[in-house]
């Protein structure tokens, strides 16, 4: 069996979640029917509501069902955009940290070139971590008037760094401006209340923690408004409308009760092997740079399974082919389109060049990794490791065969 170190771009459904979703999907019944059907289903997601309420420090009311993070994020951004942009016209400005995942990144800039946005891109450090500083500027110069929304992920998703959301939403917060934080890689992992952190929307996603793909939620404050993206039945606090899907949902509870059920061991446990894995690499390979916070120093700032490193003189997708080809599963954590690798735009805006950001391999895990994972990898490590830096960086000659250049 492949070692699967590719936790944070989907997990493995976890037992709940399938035991869950094989029991309701066996049954019919549109949550929005009147009949006996109808009204089992209704109440199957009403207490899966509940469930994942209860998960995420919400109110039931808060928790509008999306098809995952994409559409969460979507909405949460040209929803808020659309609604302050409508009331007070002069806030078309959007704030926006310089890592986001490309659901909230591609949006705002999807508003800039349509709606009459104008993204604001606040900076980070070395480390990933949004500058508190950068922002306090950007609202105290006069400017808050003209802004719409912040938005700030709770985590990084390629280099686990989490972000500083209480102090950014305090800041916001004196200026009267709504916050948005893509929480899908965050919730799960590390202890999320949406009540207690004052966000005005918080996204989350099923897939991530255990759960099927295809189901996520947006927690919305009660009295916040949100302009609709999608419109039909008015499902959804009419702010979603489409027919629920039943199964899904109460999986996705499933899989939130279960993780967060165990949130505190698993963390500790799931960290280790993180930790084992950086020493590893470290050792196998000295040159090697761990990219983010380093948890030997502040082990509260990263997330519990991320590892992520550059690989210097090395092309990150070779790494990744040649690890694949020894039955390592992992990421780059960065874009290609047509065939040609691009650097991540989460370690441009942290200071590297693009040579040492193509460098990039993520290592991720989660509730089905184990020690013997972490003794698979390091033991095909240094072979891949070796062959990846021989072949060279992209637009030199390569030695690598795959399937697709076979």
């Amino acid at each position: 069996m492949p070692v699967y170190l590719d936790h944070a771009a989907t997990t493995p459904i976890s037992a709940p979640a399938l035991a869950a979703l094989t029991s309701v999907i066996a049954r019919s019944g549109n949550p929005s029917s009147l009949h006996g059907a109808g009204r089992r289903a209704r109440a199957t997601v009403e207490a899966s509501r509940e469930t994942i309420a209860k998960a995420a420090g919400a109110h039931p009311t808060e928790v509008i069902f999306t098809s995952g993070g994409t559409e969460a994020d979507n909405l949460a951004v040209k929803g808020l955009f659309w609604a302050r942009n409508a009331a007070e016209p002069a806030r078309t400005r959007i704030l926006v940290s310089a890592i986001e995942h490309a659901a909230v990144a591609d949006t705002v800039e999807w508003l800039e070139k349509h709606e009459g946005a104008e993204a604001i891109w606040l900076p980070v450090d070395a480390t990933g971590t949004l500058s508190l500083a950068a922002l306090e500027k950007e609202l105290s110069d006069g400017g808050a008037d003209s802004v719409a929304l912040l938005t700030c992920m709770w985590a990084n998703n390629e280099v686990g760094t989490i972000q500083p959301i209480a102090e950014v939403v305090a800041l916001a917060d004196k200026y009267g401006i709504p916050v948005h934080s893509d929480a899908v890689q965050a919730f799960g992992s590390v202890p999320v209340n949406f009540r207690n952190s004052g966000l005005a929307a918080m996204s989350i996603s099923g897939h991530k923690i255990g759960g099927p793909v295809g189901v996520g939620a947006l927690l919305l404050g009660r009295a916040v408004k949100l302009t609709p993206v999608l419109h039909g039945g008015g499902q959804e606090r009419g702010v979603r409308s489409g027919t629920l899907d039943t199964a899904g949902i109460a999986a996705f509870a499933a899989a939130a009760a279960d993780v967060t059920s165990h949130l505190e061991s698993e963390s500790v446990r799931i960290s280790e092997l993180r930790d084992a894995i950086i020493a590893a690499v470290r050792e196998a390979i000295p040159e090697a740079v761990l990219r983010g916070i380093d948890p030997a120093v502040a082990p509260d700032k990263r997330l519990p399974g991320n590892a992520h490193f550059t690989f210097p003189g090395c092309e990150g997708d070779s790494l990744l082919f040649l690890l694949d080809m020894a039955g390592i599963e992992s990421s780059t954590g960065s874009a290609c389109t047509a065939g040609v690798p691009r650097p991540s735009h989460v370690l441009l805006a942290m200071g590297l060049d693009e040579d040492t950001a193509r460098g990039a391999q993520r290592f991720s895990l989660g509730h089905t990794s184990a020690p013997s994972d972490v003794e698979t990898f390091v033991a095909a490590l240094p072979e891949a490791h070796a062959r990846a830096k021989k072949a060279g960086m992209a637009g030199h000659a390569s030695s690598i065969q795959t399937a697709s250049t076979r």
